[in-house]
């Protein structure tokens, strides 16, 4: 049996970075784990089903890489490339293997947890200015780091969520 860790936030990690990005980071950490535990076991047929019209989980996980990655860049002070939103038209056709998902999920996380651990090694700059968008909204980097986490459990909770209807739906 697995032994019971405490939730990301609680168990020291991380401590290097201040506790916004810190708070971040935990937060993704606690999507990886969470989407392993209700959705790892999945089958490709049903990572894809729209249960009562609801998203799949296949589009989920898909999602919460693509737009972490979206935030992110928006964060560093730059636009989306002709790549990233090609791959936001596409988030919702996929015809990806579970392997396949969670690999590209567990490679944005690594990579978006660096990407945040390097913003955070400037302490002012979570105060400041970054615009979103072709309407360049304003916000702060703070504002966009903290979307990050609240948008990310945001899916894993609707694909925590579908996934244990479709689990109900097998007997």
């Amino acid at each position: 049996m697995q032994e019971l860790q405490p939730e990301p936030w609680l168990r020291n990690t991380h401590t290097e970075i201040s506790a916004v990005p810190r708070a971040v980071i935990h937060a993704l950490v606690l999507a990886r784990e969470d989407l392993a535990k209700w959705c790892g076991e999945l089958t490709k047929e049903e990572l894809h089903a729209s249960v009562h019209g609801l998203p799949s989980v296949a589009f989920q996980i898909r999602h919460i890489a693509g737009s972490i990655d979206r935030l992110l860049t928006y964060a560093e002070a730059s636009q989306l490339t002709a790549a990233q939103l090609e791959k936001l038209k596409s988030e919702p056709h996929t015809d990806s293997s579970p392997a396949q998902l969670f690999e590209e999920l567990s490679v944005t996380l690594s990579q978006s947890i660096t990407r945040i651990s390097n913003l955070a090694s400037n302490p002012d700059l979570l105060e400041q200015p970054r615009t979103v968008g072709r309407e360049m909204l304003p916000t702060t980097v703070g504002g966009l780091l903290v979307h990050v986490a609240d948008h990310t459990q945001r899916h894993v909770g609707q694909a925590v969520t579908t996934a244990k209807m479709l689990r109900g739906l097998r007997s």
